[in-house]
């Protein structure tokens, strides 16, 4: 067996426990000169045999009675009123049809939702007259701010001055 690291590769305690003629001959030959092995293996002994003395309580013998009692009642109470008849409805059922539910509550949603912001976000924005261009709009924009007219007029007058 290959060892890393202080543990032992290839070596299955389970099947030195429950089928110990199955192992090969050199996992046991590995188990009788390992130390480390060893001890687990006796460790992994005494924790079966200390299992094989436990005994499991017997459960109470009127314990199914009661609860086919139990879920009899359950079965035939009616519900008080319609949220919870709903309610039962959901829990008794398989849960494929809340799928498709909760796809279209989405999507609903999502339709909804998308509407009120496009109709939000399209309040602010003017619309541009139709067949106008766009450098024409550029253009009046820039006519009726004077203080970017002086601006690039004083650019134009020093360019030819310096030219």
């Amino acid at each position: 067996m290959k060892r890393t690291e202080n543990k032992c590769v290839g070596v299955e305690m389970a099947n030195l426990l429950l089928d110990p003629a199955a192992v090969p001959a050199k996992v046991l030959v590995h188990v009788e000169e390992c130390e480390d092995c060893r001890r687990e293996l006796d460790e992994l002994r005494a924790t079966m045999s200390l299992l094989d003395t436990w005994k499991a309580p017997e459960p109470n013998p009127y314990f199914m009675t009661r609860l086919g009692a139990r879920l009899t009642e359950e079965r035939e109470a009616t519900p008080a009123s319609w949220f919870q008849r709903l309610g039962a409805r959901f829990i008794t059922r398989s849960a494929s049809h809340i799928r498709p539910l909760a796809a279209m509550a989405m999507t609903v949603t999502l339709l909804i939702g998308g509407g009120a912001y496009v109709g939000v976000t399209n309040w602010d924005k003017p619309q541009a007259p139709v067949g106008e261009a766009a450098v024409v709009h550029d253009l009046q924009t820039m006519g009726s701010n004077a203080q970017l007219l002086d601006q690039l007029e004083t650019i134009s007058s020093s360019n030819e001055n310096g030219n």
